[in-house]
C-alpha cells in the first residue's frame, strides 16, 4: 500500500482525528486539528439549550427568518437543511441536470454528488458553459480561497438562465466576506448554498441552508421531510444569526488571526498561495514531509493527493498558537 492509499481519508476530508491518531500513535496529545476551515473561537451565546423535544415548525421558521436576515434575502427563499453536505448531494435530484460543469479545483463532494451525471471540470479562467445543464462554483472557493466578484457571478447566472441551465454557488465560506454573496438574487435558476458551522465554529450542529426560488425549495422540502434540522440547530442557529455584534467582531478577528498565521507559515519556509480568513493554503516542495512532521507533533493539517506540494492550515485556537508555531519551526 502506497502513501496516498495509507492517508486516503486524510486527503479526502478534514477533521479525521481518529484516523490521524491511528496513523501517528506516538504523537503528543491533545491533537490540534488545523485540517478544517472552521472558526476556532465558536459562537457560544447565553441561555441556549436543547429542551429535548421534537423541532417545532415555528422554531424552524424562526431559524430561517434569522438566517435570511444575515443573507439579505426574504425568508421564504431560505430552507434549513442538516448541513450543506446533504443539500449538495440532493441537487442532482432537485434540478434534474445531467451535464454538469464544476469549476475546479474545489471541494471534492461536489464531484461526488454528481457522479451519476456527465461531469466536466471547468477552468476558473475559462468558464466555458457550452453544453452544460448546470455549473457549480465555490465562492470563496475551497481549498484555494479564490473568489469571483459578485457581478461576475450574476453574469454567469444570466448566461445559464438563458440556456435553461442552473448556476449553483457554494458560499460555505461567505459569512466572513458577505459582499461576495449573491444570495439576495437566488431566484429562478440560481441556487446558493450556505453553511452555519464554519463561520460560527459549530460544525457539529449540522446546519446549512439552501437559498433558491420557491419551486426549488418545495422539491427540497419534499425530500428532507417534516423535521429538516434538530431542535438544537433551530435554537443555536436562530440566536447566532441574530447576534450582529458578534458577526462584526468575528470578521475583524479572523482577518487578524489569518495574518498572524501567514507570518508564521512564511517564517517556516512555506509560501502562502491562497485561502480565506478561515483557512490558509500554502505550498512547499517538501509539503508531504512537513505534513508528517507536523502530525508527529500532534498537529493535523490538510494534504492533497492531487497537489502534493499543498498543505491547507486552519486557524489555531489562541491557546494553541504557541504549540503550532513551535511545531512549524521544528519542521522547517
Amino acid at each position: 500500500m502506497d502513501a496516498v492509499e495509507t492517508f486516503a481519508g486524510l486527503h479526502r476530508h478534514g477533521g479525521r482525528l481518529a484516523e490521524a491518531r491511528r496513523l501517528f500513535p506516538h504523537a503528543p496529545t491533545p491533537w490540534i486539528d488545523l485540517s478544517t476551515g472552521v472558526n476556532p473561537v465558536p459562537w457560544t451565546g447565553e441561555g441556549v439549550a436543547d429542551d429535548g423535544k421534537l423541532p417545532d415548525p415555528e422554531a424552524t421558521a424562526a431559524l430561517e427568518y434569522a438566517a435570511a436576515g444575515m443573507f439579505g434575502v426574504a425568508a421564504d427563499h431560505v430552507a434549513a437543511v442538516p448541513g450543506t453536505e446533504l443539500a449538495l448531494r440532493l441537487l442532482p435530484v432537485i434540478t434534474g441536470a445531467r451535464r454538469v460543469g464544476i469549476v475546479s479545483p474545489t471541494y471534492s463532494s461536489h464531484e461526488q454528488a454528481w457522479s451519476a451525471s456527465a461531469v466536466r471540470r471547468v477552468a476558473r479562467g475559462d468558464m466555458d458553459i457550452g453544453g452544460l445543464d448546470a455549473l457549480v462554483i465555490g465562492n470563496p472557493n475551497n481549498p484555494d480561497g479564490a473568489v469571483i466578484s459578485r457581478n461576475e457571478v450574476l453574469v454567469l447566472a444570466e448566461r445559464m438562465e438563458r440556456r435553461n441551465g442552473w448556476l449553483i454557488v457554494d458560499e460555505a465560506f461567505a459569512d466572513a466576506t458577505p459582499e461576495l454573496s449573491v444570495a439576495d438574487k437566488a431566484f429562478g435558476r440560481l441556487i446558493v448554498l450556505r453553511s452555519f458551522g464554519k463561520f460560527f465554529g459549530r460544525p457539529g450542529v449540522r446546519l446549512g441552508f439552501v437559498v433558491a426560488g420557491c419551486g426549488v425549495l418545495v422539491r427540497l422540502k419534499g425530500l428532507v421531510g417534516e423535521w429538516p434540522v434538530s431542535t438544537l440547530a433551530t435554537v443555536v442557529g436562530a440566536a447566532a444569526y441574530a447576534d450582529r455584534s458578534w458577526h462584526q467582531a468575528t470578521r475583524a478577528r479572523l482577518g487578524e488571526d489569518a495574518k498572524l498565521l501567514d507570518q508564521e507559515l512564511t517564517k517556516a519556509g512555506f509560501t502562502v498561495i491562497g485561502g480565506t480568513s478561515l483557512f490558509r493554503l500554502a505550498t512547499h516542495e517538501r509539503a508531504e514531509d512537513r505534513f508528517h512532521k507536523l502530525a508527529a507533533q500532534g498537529v493535523l493539517t490538510r494534504p492533497f493527493a492531487a497537489q502534493p506540494s499543498w498543505l491547507r492550515f486552519g486557524l489555531p485556537k489562541p491557546e494553541a498558537r504557541a504549540r503550532v508555531y513551535a511545531a512549524l519551526r521544528d519542521c522547517a
